[in-house]
């Protein structure tokens, strides 16, 4: 992260998500959750500025939770008046 913020491309410091919460489903229905039926699930997030989808693949390589065997997922962050 100390590099990304060097490179002036941090602009989320992230944090870490916690394990308990509430899920909306639609007809206002709120449970309890999330509870995860796959073996994976998103522990963090960090938001970058990247020139473009590669660019942000690349940054994302340094990332140490791939030297424990962890995986990174890249997404593009589509505004809420985004209708695509």
């Amino acid at each position: 992260m100390g590099s990304l913020a060097a490179q002036n491309k941090l602009a989320n410091s992230g944090n870490r998500l916690a394990s308990t919460g509430k899920v909306l489903k639609p007809n206002n229905v709120v449970t309890n959750g999330p509870y995860v039926e796959v073996k994976e699930a998103i522990g963090g997030y960090i938001i970058i500025n990247a020139e473009s989808f590669d660019e942000a693949v690349m940054l994302s390589k340094g990332c140490p939770i791939l030297l424990v065997n962890g995986n990174v997922e890249v997404r593009q962050v589509v505004p809420m008046d985004d209708n695509s």
